[in-house]
């Protein structure tokens, strides 16, 4: 792919996080067989902070926005505890599923309790100059301007989703800012769009029409149509000009915490004989498997090979990645 003459060598150093405000150190080879010496918190962070050096190496102004995950910009547990600074550093963005509603229900008023911990890790982030772009779920009027009302009030920017799996281009809510300049940097962005699942839509043009019809100032959208086949770099191009004809940024959505049989990546001798960084199925999302995402095999799939997820991604000349499954360390604690 032409990124890959950038001569950025994948001698890029993998970073190891170490201590809250430390320089990250180089990350030690691990073996597969040693699971308990794993810190999850740090690999992630490692994870993403490599990611990011590759992608800006090849574009400077390639935007890291990691989803959910929050507990990764501070200590353990605790939002008041020492900043990992070469994290804030690397990522331009959080994104927040569930802030005021759906962490138990779409459409349901998630528990105050939960919103204000999540709060106060997003403004930590905030403090250190990365934008908040926060997905609700919810449909009911009354719902729908309560959640954009206070994300406002935290100038968090708020994307309205009025059901799960994302297949809806919703009309921009009045109450929402709508920009008449042309957006350069997250920081100008008023409203966004999460639009990854095109099952309501024939073709990929099709895809390209409903959403250049629309005045979002920043999209969101998978790289990849029903059938497999790439959105290719001209119509990524098209989606950067909004309906009123000012400039837009258009960002892709890629999981790096999970692995997806439905992804160009995946090899069906899987499903019998798993790479040893491959976990089970998520129960919730079939044809989504977690995996041992400190793996070298499975960061090479991710980032800095010829036919690497994020490569394809830059080759195409995306804005920036929506980072998805930062939070896969969980799973990891948990069973462990």
């Amino acid at each position: 792919m032409d990124v890959l003459k950038y001569g950025f060598l994948f001698s890029v150093i993998f970073l190891k996080c170490g201590k809250a405000q430390d320089v990250v150190s180089p990350v030690n080879e691990l073996q597969n067989s040693i699971v308990d010496s794993v810190n999850y918190r740090d690999e992630m962070r490692s994870f993403v902070i490599n990611l990011s050096t590759y992608a800006k190496n090849v574009k400077p102004s390639f935007n890291i926005i990691p989803q959910n995950g929050i507990e990764l910009i501070t200590e353990k547990e605790d939002a008041k505890g020492g900043v990992y600074i070469d994290y804030l550093n690397a990522i331009d963005a959080l994104g927040q599923e569930n802030l005021f509603y759906g962490y138990k229900r779409d459409n349901a008023k998630t528990p105050t309790s939960v919103s204000e911990y999540m709060v106060n890790y997003l403004k930590v982030s905030q403090d250190y100059n990365n934008e908040i772009f926060v997905i609700d779920y919810c449909k009911s009027d009354s719902n729908v301007e309560d959640a954009i009302e206070k994300n406002l009030d935290l100038d968090f920017i708020p994307f309205i989703a009025l059901e799960r799996d994302l297949t809806v281009i919703p009309e921009i809510p009045e109450s929402l800012p709508i920009s008449t300049k042309n957006i350069s940097s997250l920081k100008d962005a008023n409203n966004f769009l999460f639009f990854v699942n095109y099952s309501d839509y024939d073709s990929k043009n099709d895809v390209i029409e409903a959403i250049s019809a629309t005045d979002y100032d920043v999209v969101f959208m998978d790289l990849f149509f029903n059938d497999g086949s790439e959105f290719g770099r001209t119509m990524i191009e098209s989606l950067k000009v909004k309906s009123d004809g000012t400039k837009r940024l258009v960002l892709c959505y890629m999981s790096i915490g999970e692995a997806e049989d439905y992804r160009f990546y995946w090899s069906t001798v899987w499903h019998n004989q798993k790479p040893v960084w491959l976990e089970e199925e998520n129960p919730n999302w079939p044809g989504n498997y977690k995996v041992k995402y400190w793996d070298p095999e499975w960061q090479s799939i991710i980032f800095g090979s010829e036919n690497a997820y994020l490569d394809a991604i830059l080759a195409v000349n995306f804005d920036g990645v929506y980072l998805d499954i930062i939070d896969g360390f969980e799973y990891f604690e948990n069973k462990n």
